[in-house]
């Protein structure tokens, strides 16, 4: 049976917090909202009118995109600048690559063609693998990244001869206040947690940030491995908390919130 039987459940999501706290709730746990980043817009108009000009005039021949947030943060600094009509017939005129269905969601509503998407579990390597059949060499490729560089994308796609030009629009940073992140580290540690939901890797990385001012990186990855069910998102998110000592009890089948919430609670009933 599907349910958390009362279980707290730690979140660390921010964006989405509400959204997924109702599901827990749906499945008779307690939700406890611990955000651990904030996505900050960069200034950045002088890198998007370079940008949108390298489109216009036929510079760029590929834009792979990360993120709906990427995509909304590119139209908006446009708008901004005038240029959001501009940008939109240039996006007509290019390969554009998603990895995966939310960058597609916001481009599918602005009518913009999309050559090429990655399939599930929309990591790099499926980003990689559905760009493969693309003549990438002596062409130039915009890469609009998420909150940090992808370096192993750019690397990859170099090796192949392509030209890269690199835009990042926003950032990922720890919250504001990190009074409840701080709290959940010591709750995870006294038990007082019966499950982690990570819905991204970098909320496992800011939970260690914070957690190494107070205890051991190594009595942290203890207490939720032999303490607390960890539930991850998705392999990118699984290889990050591997890399932090911690091995995921849940992944669900498809990377997608709902269906690791429902996977959580079928575990835990």
């Amino acid at each position: 049976m599907s349910s958390f039987k009362a279980a707290r459940v730690a979140l660390l999501e921010a964006r989405m917090s509400r959204e997924i706290a109702d599901m827990i709730r749906r499945y008779g746990g307690e939700p406890y909202c611990a955000p651990a980043v904030r996505e900050v817009l960069l200034e950045c108009e002088d890198q998007v009118s370079l940008f949108i000009d390298h489109l216009t005039h036929s510079v760029l021949q590929t834009v792979v995109f990360f993120t709906g947030v990427g995509v909304n943060a590119l139209f908006r600094v446009a708008e901004k600048l005038g240029r959001d009509a501009e940008l939109l017939s240039a996006l007509h005129n290019v390969t554009v690559v998603c990895r995966g269905p939310k960058p597609g969601a916001v481009l599918k509503r602005l009518n913009v063609p999309i050559a090429a998407s990655a399939g599930e579990p929309y990591t790099t390597n499926e980003l990689l693998e559905a760009m493969q059949p693309l003549a990438l060499k002596d062409t130039h490729v915009a890469v609009v990244h998420y909150g940090e560089r992808n370096e192993f994308l750019v690397q990859k796609l170099q090796a192949r001869g392509a030209h890269i030009e690199e835009l990042t629009l926003y950032e990922w940073l720890l919250s504001e206040d990190t009074t409840p992140l701080r709290t959940l580290v010591k709750n995870i540690i006294e038990k007082r947690v019966d499950a982690v939901v990570f819905t991204s890797q970098i909320q496992a990385r800011h939970l260690f940030l914070i957690a190494a001012d107070t205890v051991p990186p190594d009595e942290l990855a203890q207490a939720l491995n032999t303490q607390t069910v960890v539930a991850s998102i998705g392999p990118t998110c699984t290889a990050v908390l591997r890399d932090l000592g911690v091995t995921p009890h849940v992944e669900p089948e498809h990377p997608k919130v709902g269906y690791l919430i429902k996977a959580l609670a079928e575990y835990m009933g």
